[in-house]
């Protein structure tokens, strides 16, 4: 039976609504609200398909964290942190809960980090079911009735539309972080996916400040044995189907922290990328799409009902929400020790970085802050040839403070507790994606199994080329040519030409990102020809 509330106001962080409103709904009565509303549709395999409207991804023109007192400072303000006024935040807010006063709300409870040390509650009041349904499936369930003064507040109205004139928007939609309130307005767009980066955001700006510990935009997993590994990396590059693994129980997929003791997840489900998605390249995901998940956007085939994973209509950000329990080798706690391995995955279209390399500390920090990979040539209308791409600690729309702070945090970790990192690249060799070939798989995977079985701790390594990287010289089950990539190229000329050219974009970026000559990963970066380059 719905739990509503009537004549009094609910009130959560000061935030008070007359409305009546439902709370704390389970997944299967949401599913129906979604239903009745004719908001969403039941779909072949048990989940619920909707359309988020207008947009189907993020829109990171519109977001904004509040200049006041506890940001002015410490935010990193640029194109990714716009400032946004109290005064017209202040406004905005009023008119936005005077708009949701006339709605029939969801309010849901839950929080973020399986640590109980650094748990953040957090609350959502939303106009439509289902944002409830993907807050239930995403974050970690509190009981019902839990309050706490210091949660967090998410006022989430789709149907809401900010006057740019007079609200000092860009445009219609927005999503808003007052982290002198611990409040998040989203209005205007109906993308889930809002919700989940705000509150990541959060974690991004109070983690490293109030508690210490490294906030990471990866997937992590863990052995038999107990040892933990990290897997960064930016769509395309394999983050997914690489931590997936068998012999290993999942973390979490997306948001982790690092504490002193050890890994937590920040979230309580997974928020999967659904475009060609097949039984075969993706069984976990696959498997997990069933009642209770949520698909969005997602085009059904001719009967109506029977998802088509491969149709891109709407968009290519196709998506699925789901609870962790979906995931049958899933590590119940979503906690690790302190990692092992750390895999910096990138997806060299250029065809020139190996396909595995270890780094040291210092080089470690520099490819974290770059956060490389590259879009592949073809994928978007005027693009001929690969196009680089740099995403600071590979997460960079979600960075509150100077990316320095992240990698700083992260070089101390890997030095005080001898962490393994490893650059791995998925994308192509023999040349550059048009020219070359894509690694296979079966060979990404067996150097990354080889890592963590501990095979190559008797291996020798050289160092390579102009990003001065450590090759291991010979990997069970992987060719020793395919180790070294200028070899793979027919013209080896051009194969140097291409990796300087990879080098200027490599340092154009850092010199963007810097503002000092003293920091100690510089020197960590690729060489230009004039340097000795050493094959």
């Amino acid at each position: 039976m719905d739990k509503i509330l009537r004549a009094k106001s609910a009130i959560s962080n000061n935030v008070s609504f007359r409305k009546l409103q439902y709370k704390n709904l389970d997944p299967a009565t949401l599913e129906q609200h979604i239903l009745d509303k004719k908001i969403g549709i039941r779909t072949t395999t048990g989940a619920i398909n909707i359309c988020t409207g207008k947009f189907t991804g993020r829109s990171p023109l519109d977001r904004y964290i509040v200049k006041e007192k506890n940001t002015r400072v410490l935010v990193d303000w640029g194109e990714v942190n716009q400032p946004f006024s109290e005064q017209n935040y202040n406004s905005l807010e009023a008119k936005l809960i005077a708009h949701m006063n006339t709605q029939e709300l969801y309010e849901m409870n839950a929080y973020a980090g399986s640590d109980d040390a650094y748990k953040v509650h957090v609350k959502l009041f939303a106009e439509n079911p289902y944002s409830a349904l993907f807050f239930h499936n995403m974050f970690i369930q509190t009981p019902p009735d839990t309050e706490d003064p210091e949660s967090w507040t998410i006022l989430c109205a789709p149907s809401f539309l900010a006057d740019p004139k007079q609200d000092g928007t860009r445009q219609e939609n927005f999503a808003i972080i007052h982290f002198g309130k611990k409040r998040v307005i989203i209005g205007g767009t109906g993308y889930t996916g809002e919700i989940k980066k705000s509150i990541f955001s959060v974690l991004n700006f109070n983690l490293p400040i109030q508690d210490r510990v490294l906030p990471m935009h990866c997937s992590a997993n863990i052995g038999k044995e107990g040892d933990t590994a990290l897997f960064f990396g930016l769509s395309g590059t394999g983050k997914t189907t690489l931590s997936a693994d068998d012999n290993r129980k999942l973390i979490g997929d997306d948001e982790h922290g690092w504490s002193d003791n050890g890994i937590f997840n920040f979230e309580g489900g997974c928020y999967a990328k659904c475009i060609s998605l097949s039984p075969s390249k993706e069984p976990q995901i696959y498997s997990a799409i069933k009642q209770g998940a949520l698909l969005e956007n997602i085009i059904m085939q001719s009967d109506g009902i029977s998802p088509d994973f491969e149709d891109c209509s709407i968009t290519k950000n196709t998506r699925v929400s789901y609870p962790l329990e979906h995931i049958e080798n899933l590590k119940t706690d979503s906690k690790g020790g302190i990692p092992s391995n750390i895999f910096f995955l990138t997806c060299d279209a250029f065809g020139i970085l190996p396909p595995i390399s270890k780094l040291n500390k210092e080089q470690a920090m520099y490819h974290f802050i770059s956060g490389y990979t590259s879009k592949v040539a073809g994928t978007e209308e005027g693009i001929n040839e690969p196009i680089a791409t740099f995403s600071s600690c590979f997460g960079a729309p979600f960075l509150p403070l100077k990316p320095q702070v992240y990698a700083s945090m992260l070089g101390n970790k890997i030095e005080k507790h001898n962490v393994n990192v490893w650059l791995i690249n998925t994308g192509w060799t023999g040349g550059a994606y048009g020219q070359g070939s894509r690694i296979p798989l079966k060979y990404t995977r067996a150097m990354i199994s080889a890592i963590l079985e501990n095979k190559l701790a008797d291996t020798a390594f050289l160092n390579y080329g102009a990003f001065r990287l450590a090759v291991p010289i010979a990997i069970e089950g992987v060719p020793k040519k395919i180790l070294d990539p200028r070899s793979t190229w027919k013209n080896k000329e051009t194969y140097d030409q291409k990796e300087q050219d990879l080098v200027s974009l490599f340092r154009t970026n850092i010199n963007q990102l810097i503002d000092s000559e003293d920091e100690e990963f510089l020197n960590a970066g690729p060489i230009l020809l004039e340097e000795e380059i050493v094959y």
